[in-house]
């Protein structure tokens, strides 16, 4: 494992709760206008863009 900077670690972190499943109370709410999160992402097919 590589050791992380503080910024590294801030925008794995912001990715991670971007990745979070759409809650069914927010689909049921909206009548089905959301109904899947447009970040979602397959840690094995979708790699985070590493920018510097």
């Amino acid at each position: 494992m590589t050791k992380k900077t503080g910024d590294e670690k801030r925008k794995l972190g912001k990715m991670l709760k971007r990745n979070r499943r759409m809650p069914v109370l927010a689909t049921i709410r909206t009548h089905r206008r959301l109904q899947f999160n447009m970040f979602s992402r397959d840690w094995r097919h979708r790699k985070i863009k590493k920018v510097s």
